[in-house]
């Protein structure tokens, strides 16, 4: 279903936020992890409490429920890439997946980057639909590993 996303908005969370953001992170995630045989809520929890930054989180709030986050972090520069942003999670609840939201919450989050003059870069599950929607808003293949695809989508200069 496409449209008109919901009026929405992103607000800050905070470390007693962990227990939410986890159980949502699993429901967004479960069908494309049983698809590839690695669907495990304990481990997608520890795996999210191993990288949890609040200051870098934020919830995605629309019809005033909390039904997705966004983590977005600075990354310095290194021997292999330039400083930039790293997005390390985008959720939703799959309640409010095909809606349009996550194109306007990643809109909103490369305007951030665009305006702060740095790339933008991310991993996605191999074999998740998550490919195609980072591809479709001008994300390009970088790499690959086991498990993910990595993708950057430069600034505009």
């Amino acid at each position: 279903m496409t449209g008109t996303p919901p009026a929405w908005q992103l607000l800050p969370a905070s470390a007693d936020d962990f227990d939410a953001l986890a159980e949502l992170r699993i429901a967004a995630m479960r069908e494309s992890l049983e698809r590839v045989g690695r669907f495990d809520p304990q481990r997608a929890r520890e795996r999210l409490r191993a990288g949890f930054s609040p200051a870098h989180t934020r919830h995605i709030v629309a019809g005033g429920q909390r039904v997705g986050f966004v983590v977005v972090l600075p990354q310095p520069v290194s021997d292999d890439a330039p400083a930039h942003w790293r997005l390390e999670h985008l959720y939703l609840h799959p309640d409010a997946q095909g809606r349009g939201l996550g194109a306007a919450v990643l809109r909103q989050v490369m305007a951030e980057a665009d305006a702060a003059g740095l790339e933008l870069r991310l991993g996605a599950l191999r074999d998740s639909d998550a490919n195609r929607f980072y591809l479709r808003h001008g994300f390009a293949l970088i790499g690959r590993s086991e498990f993910d695809n990595h993708y950057r989508r430069l600034a505009p200069r």
